[in-house]
């Protein structure tokens, strides 16, 4: 018992001073800060290193408090979405330009039934207006005798295969049948070479058909692309011409006077516009008729050459034909007598 009083004792004891000296470690460290702060004024921007460990102290605890704050924003996520002032002025300039679209098509669509209905006036371009005409209707052209030379291919191509098997079927008679062997095997002979260069004339028609079939649906047509952004171009040009010239013949206020310098700035844009976009096709099409030009004179000098050469050699080899049966005819006893003759 003696000995337990004298622990609480001695325990009692060691509190106080243990209490001591937490207090003097405070009461030095609010000093130095204190001391440090009518030194340096009261914008402190490094505390000592007392008051920096006395914050490490406590940075657990401001952690620990600071994650609930952290998933506050994602509930209010699933609420009121607020949207950043980029994503406004983007939206914003979104907008404004399908509102332009939009009123863009308008008129033009407004203007091309005006002109179908014959109420509205068209820009009509005396120069390049007849070579777009020209150029459609050479397009139809090429685009037909494309077709024709596709055709003549394939019946090339069906006619060789025909004569090359009835060659084959003479040359199999030839040697089955001794008294004609010579006929038969003219005819063959014949047949085959006439199949065989009729293989290169398919063969030369195909390669005009693919050059002349280039030229009209990629040459021809990109250039009928840009004629179509021409039209377009023209038909919204005449669509804010009308406007401004109906704004102009208006009275004018200090209300119309906005709208006039308005139409007259959309005007200019788009007579920009039309002029470029004229500009770009009337070089396009002098570039396409130099191209056609040239590409139809080189095709159609090949085209008459394989012909020519296919007729030629033809002609050649059958008249050695004629004559290698002219000479086997002139031959004595070639025709046997028959067998009434010897009755």
């Amino acid at each position: 018992m003696e000995g337990a009083e004298q622990q609480r004792e001695e325990g009692g004891a060691c509190e106080p001073s243990v209490m001591s000296e937490v207090t003097e470690e405070e009461v030095e460290a609010e000093d130095a800060v204190r001391n440090w702060n009518h030194a340096h004024g009261d914008d402190v921007t490094s505390p000592p290193a007392e008051a920096a460990a006395a914050a490490a102290e406590i940075s657990p605890e401001t952690e620990q408090s600071e994650e609930p704050a952290a998933a506050a924003p994602q509930e209010a996520q699933s609420g009121t979405v607020v949207v950043p002032g980029n994503n406004r002025m983007a939206a914003s300039e979104r907008l404004q330009r399908v509102r332009k679209w939009s009123i863009t098509k308008y008129k033009s669509t407004r203007q091309a039934l005006s002109e179908r209905l014959g109420r509205g006036s068209r820009t009509v371009d005396l120069e390049l207006e007849p070579r777009l005409e020209l150029l459609r209707d050479d397009r139809q052209r090429y685009d037909h005798m494309t077709r024709l030379a596709q055709t003549l291919a394939n019946q090339l191509a069906q006619l060789t295969v025909t004569q090359k098997n009835l060659g084959d079927v003479f040359a199999e008679l030839s040697l089955k049948t001794p008294p004609l062997h010579v006929e038969f095997g003219v005819n063959a002979d014949s047949l085959r070479f006439v199949a065989k260069s009729g293989e290169t004339l398919t063969a030369a028609v195909n390669e005009f058909t693919a050059d002349v079939n280039t030229l009209v649906n990629k040459t021809i047509e990109d250039v009928m692309i840009n004629a179509k952004q021409y039209e377009a171009a023209r038909i919204e040009y005449d669509a804010f011409r009308c406007d401004l010239e109906e704004l102009n013949l208006g009275p004018r206020d200090t209300g119309t006077l906005p709208k006039l310098e308005q139409a007259q700035r959309d005007f200019q844009d788009q007579r920009d516009k039309y002029q470029r976009t004229r500009d770009d096709l009337s070089v396009k099409l002098k570039l396409l008729q130099e191209n056609k030009v040239k590409v139809l004179h080189n095709q159609l000098w090949l085209l008459h050459g394989a012909v020519a050469s296919h007729a030629t050699s033809c002609h050649q080899f059958l008249q050695q034909g004629v004559q290698k049966v002219a000479t086997h005819a002139a031959q004595p006893g070639v025709d046997a007598p028959s067998w009434l003759e010897d009755s």
